[in-house]
């Protein structure tokens, strides 16, 4: 689990812990002391705290102008026990909103599992939130996404089929915006 990092190579186009805006502003990472962890596990420290004992994210990359931020997921996606999206969304979607963000990207090829809970205030609260804009969820794993549908966030989240973009780190961040935009306009028109 130590092994696993958030993308680092969009460090010289954005980085949130130098951006005033983001929620993670000033945060310092020491990369000799690992002290997170899941299950006991612990992992890499560059992975963001939000609240949650089990789930972690990084924002890899905000356009206040364009209205985007692409957020990577880390970890085991628990509203059942934990309340994750409690905490993701108070501490992270929330404050990004508050700056003018209306589209979301989620990387989710490092959530390693999903469990959810009949409540979904917290998801629907987002997708109303966003207004004219929306929420896509790239690259969960199969079995993730069987269990987002179970619980019906496929009425708040975009995710599956052509959602799930292996080769997007071979791009920059506005242009792996403009691919799921594209997508996204496609699946809504």
């Amino acid at each position: 689990m130590q092994d696993i990092e958030p993308y680092y190579r969009w460090e010289s186009l954005y980085v949130a812990s130098r951006d005033e805006r983001s929620p993670f502003y000033e945060r310092f990472y020491n990369l000799d002391y690992y002290e997170n962890n899941i299950y006991g596990y612990y992992i890499h420290p560059m992975w963001d705290e939000i609240g949650s004992d089990t789930l972690y994210c990084k924002i890899l990359f905000t356009d206040y102008n364009r209205k985007f931020s692409i957020i990577e997921m880390f970890g085991e996606w628990n509203d059942t026990l934990h309340n994750d999206i409690m905490f993701f969304k108070r501490n992270v979607v929330d404050h990004l909103i508050n700056q003018g963000i209306n589209q979301f990207i989620l990387l989710g090829e490092n959530v390693l599992n999903f469990h959810g809970s009949r409540e979904d205030d917290y998801y629907a609260e987002w997708f109303e939130e966003v207004e004219d804009g929306w929420i896509a969820a790239c690259n969960f794993q199969e079995f993730v996404e069987k269990e987002l549908t179970k619980y019906r966030l496929d009425m708040y989240l975009n995710f599956g089929g052509t959602l799930n973009i292996p080769n997007w780190r071979t791009l920059k961040p506005q242009q792996f915006y403009e691919l799921v935009n594209g997508l996204i306009i496609r699946r809504l028109g």
